[in-house]
């Protein structure tokens, strides 16, 4: 059954009506056509009503990583004939071995009307000219959002990654008014602004909308001023998703910065103590990890399982720019945590200190030597252009992060432009053995 493109509009009753009556029908089918599932349950039945979900145990990337290395491409939890196959993508693997990703002609549409959902949300329509940055390489995020920007009406230009001397030419040749990417790469692209276009400023390209996913950023109202000063465009992030899941289920609106979950009627989500994995309340200031379930998926349908994102539902009431879609905000994920001493400490909350100092260019990474325990969070920040760094600013910063966080940071300033740059996600806590 094909999703409605304006699910997010609906009244919740009737959201939940379609959720009763898909779950009913994807707990069968799973049951009868994924072994992984059968096995993980152990026999295991349930009534057909969401209420008993919980009563089924979580799965996560490990889990499913270890299938496709025992059943391999496509692991055990494929649940469609190969022959339904009509696409195959990977995971980055950013956080292990690659997942070997495939969906069906069923699930592609699905995909494209949320992900359109969730990019009209954010300002794209038929008038804009966007040019997709993303990895076309196998990542999901390439050709897989491409299909949701086409679907709002946009004329989509298919650029993905690398040239960007000729990404700036072809903006200007083509009058495109919008780009979708990273928000770390703007400044890749200011810096070759600034040495290959010396009579041009990110503002004379016209832009008028940043479309952005894949890294963490858009919380931070600081960055977010920063993009919309420099470029002149409004920034938001329209691309949240999960590629194990769906590519794109949720985006910033213009009435809000919290993140709109337009995907009810084919995604079910709860959320769970990240340590004990016990279900909370879906209400709101709960806080906790996103647990997600295929409501009507067809090829590697999952059913509750963990995507490592911790997140704080603000708003369960309709928002202001009439979407009835829950809202929440993305705290951190679970694998990039860091404990020190016995604090929890995400590199978002680091961001949003960093970005409050003018010497600094936003770029940083904590850089942690050994598997922890730690005392102290090792913290490696880049400098601006100009700025000159001192033992003043060290324990300036220093201060700030012991006054909000709660922790005590070892600080190295680094020389401008010295820390890595990706089109792609930039990394922000590297994990090095210790020698």
């Amino acid at each position: 059954m094909e999703p409605s493109p304006t699910a997010d509009f609906t009244a919740l009753d009737r959201i939940a009506a379609q959720q009763r009556e898909r779950w009913h029908r994807q707990y069968e089918y799973v049951l009868e056509n994924s072994p992984f599932f059968s096995e993980l349950w152990s026999g295991r039945r349930v009534a057909p009503g969401l209420e008993d979900l919980a009563s089924l145990p979580l799965c996560d990337k490990e889990m499913l990583q270890l299938s496709q290395a025992a059943v391999p491409p496509f692991g055990s939890f494929l649940a469609a004939p190969e022959k339904s196959v009509v696409r195959v993508h990977r995971s980055s693997g950013t956080t292990g071995r690659p997942m070997n990703l495939v969906i069906s002609a069923a699930d592609a549409q699905q995909t494209a009307i949320v992900g359109a959902r969730a990019q009209r949300a954010s300002g794209l329509g038929a008038r804009h000219r966007v040019v997709h940055c993303l990895n076309y390489q196998l990542w999901m995020g390439g050709f897989t959002d491409h299909t949701t920007l086409e679907m709002t009406g946009a004329t989509v230009i298919p650029f993905g990654i690398g040239g960007s001397e000729l990404l700036i030419r072809t903006i200007r040749e083509l009058g495109i008014t919008a780009i979708s990417c990273t928000p770390s790469y703007p400044m890749v692209l200011e810096r070759v602004i600034e040495e290959r276009f010396s009579d041009l400023s990110p503002r004379d390209l016209g832009l008028e909308l940043g479309l952005f996913g894949g890294e963490a950023g858009l919380d931070d109202d600081g960055f977010r001023t920063r993009l919309e000063t420099t470029w002149g465009f409004k920034a938001r992030n329209a691309n949240y998703g999960s590629a194990d899941v769906m590519c794109n289920f949720a985006a910033q609106c213009e009435h809000s910065k919290d993140l709109h979950f337009v995907a009810l009627d084919v995604l079910y989500p709860e959320v769970v103590d990240p340590v004990s994995g016990e279900s909370l309340p879906w209400r709101e200031s709960v806080e906790g990890e996103l647990v997600l379930t295929h409501l009507a998926r067809e090829c590697q349908p999952l059913v509750r399982f963990r995507t490592a994102d911790i997140i704080v539902l603000t708003g369960t009431s309709p928002c202001a720019c009439g979407r009835t879609a829950p809202r929440f905000r993305v705290i951190g994920r679970r694998d990039d945590m860091v404990v020190v001493r016995g604090i929890n400490v995400f590199p978002t909350s680091v961001a949003t200190l960093i970005n409050k100092f003018p010497e600094f260019s936003g770029e940083y990474r904590i850089v942690l030597a050994g598997p922890g325990p730690y005392d102290r969070l090792p913290l490696e920040v880049e400098l601006l252009p100009g700025r000159q760094g001192d033992t003043a600013l060290e324990h300036a910063l220093s201060a700030a992060i012991k006054s909000a966080l709660q922790v005590t940071a070892q600080i190295a300033l680094m020389p401008p432009n010295s820390l890595p740059r990706t089109a792609g996600k930039t990394r922000r806590v590297i994990r090095k053995e210790k020698k």
